[in-house]
């Protein structure tokens, strides 16, 4: 393993007990290593024969490999963190959650559809929420050695090097990471923004991929499931890109929908630009 990849060794034993606040880089190491498992357990299955199906309901599919994955994952991180909450996109929601100080955000393969099609951008989102905000967050791509992850108030970090925004502030030409159906004029008031459009699979990925200042800008107009945006949504934040709902307000996990009005993140210059296109020109 690379040096930079190597998690922050635990401490030993007889050392002073650790102060509350690490709570937060504990719990970074237990993703981190949990999401590394997640992996090998994906690229044993990727690329091969795999049973899959439409969950219906305009979900998309699942595969045989998301529920061993959360099956792993529920068990090692709810035995580490037992008085945590559980909210995952293959499990049926348990309602507990909803009084848990923190709650584990987890989707087991975020982009299952790539991962179908043997395409490497799909990936590992876990994150952990308190107070409706998430506080730390990984998203692991086995299938490139990728770890993005992060923790609130400590940056973001990709294989241990730290992230940062790419700073554009022109929007015409930018680079953003949208599906073509949200680019559709009906949906902008103020006419679409005139970007380069690219796409990606997971929408974890491309949060990570607008933090670390590949891509200038993420669009999903779509109501966006708390576990595919938790963990990338911290990481792009962490790295100074501004990251809202798609309405510009604030987002809030652990709500009983699950579920987030769409979501906008770009370099600090370029979200309002955005935003202004999205209301009703005078």
């Amino acid at each position: 393993m690379p040096e930079a990849e190597r998690p922050a060794p635990g401490p030993r034993g007889g050392d002073a007990p650790a102060p509350p606040q690490d709570w937060r880089a504990a719990d970074l190491r237990l993703l981190e290593e949990a999401a590394r498992e997640a992996g090998r357990l994906a690229m044993r299955r990727f690329g091969g024969a795999l049973d899959s199906w439409d969950k219906g309901g305009g979900q998309g599919p699942v595969s045989e490999a998301d529920l061993e994955i959360d099956r792993m994952l529920r068990a090692e991180l709810r035995a580490a963190r037992p008085d945590y909450g559980w909210l995952s996109e293959e499990t049926e929601d348990d309602p507990a959650r909803l009084d848990a100080e923190r709650v584990f955000v987890v989707d087991p393969i975020d982009g299952t559809r790539a991962f179908i099609a043997g395409q490497p951008t799909f990936a590992h989102s876990l994150a952990v929420v308190e107070g409706g905000r998430p506080q730390v967050g990984v998203v692991f791509l086995p299938a490139r050695e990728r770890m993005f992850a992060a923790r609130a108030g400590a940056g973001s970090t990709l294989n241990g090097a730290r992230l940062t925004h790419g700073g554009r502030e022109t929007l015409e030409g930018a680079a953003a990471l949208t599906g073509a159906a949200q680019l559709a004029p009906e949906l902008w008031p103020g006419g679409p923004p005139p970007v380069r459009r690219h796409f990606r699979s997971s929408l974890a990925y491309r949060l990570c991929l607008v933090g670390s200042g590949r891509f200038d800008a993420m669009i999903t107009l779509r109501d966006a499931w708390e576990w595919d945006v938790a963990a990338g949504e911290l990481i792009a934040a962490e790295a100074g890109a501004v990251v809202t709902d798609a309405r510009g307000a604030p987002t809030r996990y652990n709500g009983p929908r699950a579920r987030l009005p769409g979501m906008i993140a770009a370099a600090p210059a370029l979200h309002p630009q955005i935003m202004a296109r999205l209301r009703r020109a005078d």
